[in-house]
C-alpha cells in the first residue's frame, strides 16, 4: 500500500504516549486519565462512565447477567474478551511475555499494566487528592473513598460494599463457605487472612515445640 493510503497517527497522548489518527479519538482517550464523565450514570448505583459500552458492562454487576460461557469448565463472563483470555488457562497459551522478568500473560493489557512494576509509571491520577495509580481499576476503587459509593449489595441482608471482593467475603457468612483450609490440621476459614494468622500463631508454635523436643532427645 502506498504511503498516501496510510493514515499517520499524528495525535499523541502526553501522559501515556499512545498515538491516534484522529484528534477526536485522542480527546476520548484522555477521559481515561482525567476521569471526565460525560455519559449518563447507572440508574442502580449512580456510577458514571466515559463510554457507553463500559456502562453496559457495569450494569451486568447488578443483573448478574453472564453472556459468555466457557465450554471447558462452565465458567461465565460478562465480556467476550475475558472468556477468550480465560480459555488460555485450558490451552496453556501465553501470548505476551515481559522482557524484564519473563512473566507471561494471556492479555496484552495485563502485560502493559505489569510493566509499570518495572518502570514505576502511574498514569492514572485522582482529580480529588492527586494520588496516582498504575492501574485504572485501582483509581476507580480509590475514588469511592471520596464519593462514598458502595455499588455492591448483598442480596441476603442488603449490606453494601465499595468493592466486589468484600462482598464475596461477606456472602460466606450466609453460605457458610470456608474455602481456605490449613494443610497441616485441616481447619477451614472464610478468609485467607484468617488462615494465614492461624498458621503463624498455631503451627509456628507447634513447630518450635517439635524442634525443642528434638534438641532434647
Amino acid at each position: 500500500m502506498s504511503s498516501a493510503g496510510v493514515r499517520r497517527k499524528r495525535f499523541k497522548c502526553e501522559i501515556c504516549r499512545r498515538l491516534f489518527v484522529l484528534k477526536c479519538n485522542l480527546e476520548k482517550h484522555m477521559r481515561i486519565h482525567t476521569g471526565e464523565k460525560l455519559l449518563p450514570k447507572c440508574d442502580e448505583c449512580d456510577a458514571k462512565f466515559s463510554r457507553w459500552k463500559n456502562l453496559t458492562r457495569h450494569k451486568r454487576i447488578h443483573t448478574g447477567e453472564n453472556l459468555f460461557q466457557c465450554d471447558q469448565c462452565d465458567a461465565h463472563f460478562t465480556q467476550s474478551s475475558n472468556l477468550t483470555a480465560h480459555k488460555r488457562i485450558h490451552t496453556g497459551e501465553n501470548l505476551f511475555e515481559c522482557d524484564e522478568c519473563d512473566a507471561k500473560f494471556t492479555q496484552s493489557g495485563h502485560l502493559t499494566a505489569h510493566k509499570r512494576i518495572h518502570t514505576g509509571e502511574k498514569p492514572f491520577k485522582c482529580e480529588q487528592c492527586g494520588s496516582k495509580f498504575a492501574r485504572l481499576h485501582h483509581l476507580n476503587s480509590h475514588r469511592r473513598i471520596h464519593t462514598g459509593e458502595k455499588p455492591f449489595q448483598c442480596d441476603q441482608c442488603g449490606r453494601e460494599f465499595a468493592h466486589s471482593c468484600n462482598l464475596t467475603k461477606h456472602k460466606r457468612i450466609h453460605t457458610g463457605e470456608k474455602p481456605f483450609a490449613c494443610s497441616d490440621c485441616g481447619k477451614k476459614y472464610r478468609d485467607s487472612s484468617h488462615l494465614n494468622y492461624h498458621r503463624k500463631t498455631h503451627h509456628k508454635t507447634t513447630k518450635l515445640r517439635s524442634e525443642t523436643l528434638a534438641e532434647n532427645i
